[in-house]
């Protein structure tokens, strides 16, 4: 069964947000689902680099994106970024995008490298035609402090009740995932060990929806509950 299955990705917009492993999530189903015959379009609602060996599509127009899909099944859009080299959101509506793309994949918020965050006020942007939101742990967070695993660190310690200078647990961080109530599933990436596996099994024991692990690099999943 592929990563697309297993997530339940379906027609229309995903959302991925959270940690470790978003951008590489985008692309392995992006990759996915256009062998099979699907359109495809990763974008942003923030902002992303441009995905290397991809079209890559600044503010193009509608005719362009329509083509381009067409033509290669998987692109990637966005509005540019002055100075940075990232694409932010398309300058097309998200309705209009859903209407040219049979899967619109959209990474919803930053983590600055970090494999765990916490979400500020203004975070996640989740566009309102999500039909799903998949949040992203990096199992390597497990076992390292807060301050150093954590996007947001100080907030994700509030929500815990931990410390900054505390361990990131899959109790600590299902607390944390529990109080933003953000996300319709988990994936925990970077599950290559029995012990990141073991963690990731704990975590989804403490959460009321599916919990998949597993390895993007590798191309290992598992379903962990529900």
């Amino acid at each position: 069964m592929g990563l697309a299955e297993l997530l339940e990705v379906r027609p229309g917009v995903t959302a991925v947000i959270g940690g470790g492993g978003k951008t590489s999530l985008l692309r392995v189903l992006g990759e996915e689902l256009a062998r099979r015959g699907h359109t495809v379009l990763l974008c942003a609602t923030t902002r992303f680099f441009p995905f290397p060996g991809l079209e890559n599509l600044v503010s193009p127009a509608e005719e362009t994106l329509w083509t381009a899909l067409a033509e290669r099944r998987l692109v990637c859009a966005g509005a540019p970024v002055s100075g940075t080299g990232k694409l932010a959101a398309p300058e097309i509506p998200m309705e209009r995008l859903a209407g040219l793309a049979d899967y619109v994949l959209a990474e919803a918020d930053g983590s600055a490298g970090r494999p765990m965050k916490a979400h500020a006020p203004h975070e996640p942007v989740i566009p309102s035609l999500a039909n799903q939101t998949v949040l992203v742990v990096g199992a390597s967070g497990f076992g390292r402090s807060i301050g150093e695993a954590v996007h947001r660190p100080a907030l994700y310690a509030l929500l815990a009740g931990l410390p900054e200078t505390a361990a990131v647990t899959p109790e600590a961080e299902a607390a944390v995932l529990r109080a933003e109530g953000l996300h319709n599933r988990v994936y925990v990436n970077q599950a290559e060990t029995a012990e990141a596996l073991a963690e990731a099994a704990a975590l989804a024991e403490l959460l009321d929806c599916p919990v998949l692990a597993g390895s993007l690099r590798k191309g290992e999943y598992r379903q962990c509950s529900r």
